[in-house]
């Protein structure tokens, strides 16, 4: 666990899966969703957007929260063509995203930023993984799960998709959500400057 010294901490996110990776490390904190647009710059790569979004979101929440350490968090799948995949817009959208990473390698970055007292800091985790292919049975049965509609690129690594992940290279839970060593080595090195 990390020692805030009583610092309250608000998570700008309402993913479930960010709640419960950075109850890890924070047991108490509050949850207050960033309301922000998620659009990111044309030609921006799939390493700074994520970055951009965090810090966005965590700007936001900050101004309501000038006393909290405030912690912010996007994630973006990386196609094998580069096409940056957020979450997918309708099943459509979904089964082109899996039908781009079914059988091939691709990247997962969340970006993560902090923002303490006027002091702001960000970092970006990458993620290898190389999925099996999928039949368009399988890519069906998954959308029908409905576990593919709130993740970047229509897949969750924790869930039913699972079947379908081969191999992985780098942080598991960054492909989550919320890279957990990365987040404790940089919130432990930002909150000693303090």
């Amino acid at each position: 666990m990390l020692n805030l010294d009583g610092i309250p901490v608000v998570l700008a996110s309402q993913s479930p899966r960010r709640k419960e990776l950075l109850a890890l490390l924070i047991p108490v904190f509050q949850i207050e969703p960033a309301d922000t647009d998620e659009t990111l710059p044309e030609g921006i790569s799939p390493d700074q957007g994520p970055v951009l979004l965090a810090l966005r979101k965590a700007r936001l929440v900050a101004e309501r929260h000038p006393e909290a350490l405030v912690i912010g968090a996007d994630t973006v799948v990386a196609a094998p063509d580069g096409e940056i995949l957020g979450k997918p817009r309708d099943e459509a959208d979904g089964a082109r995203m899996l039908r781009l990473l079914a059988g091939n390698l691709h990247r997962v970055y969340t970006g993560v930023a902090f923002c303490w007292k006027g002091k702001e800091h960000t970092f970006c985790c990458g993620t290898e993984v190389e999925m099996a292919p999928m039949s368009q049975e399988e890519t069906a049965w998954y959308l029908s799960t409905g576990e593919a509609m709130d993740k970047a690129g229509a897949y969750g690594i924790q869930g039913a998709a699972s079947r379908f992940i081969r191999r992985i290279s780098g942080d598991y839970f960054n492909v989550m959500g919320l890279p957990v060593n990365g987040l404790y080595e940089n919130l432990t090195n930002f909150m000693q400057v303090r």
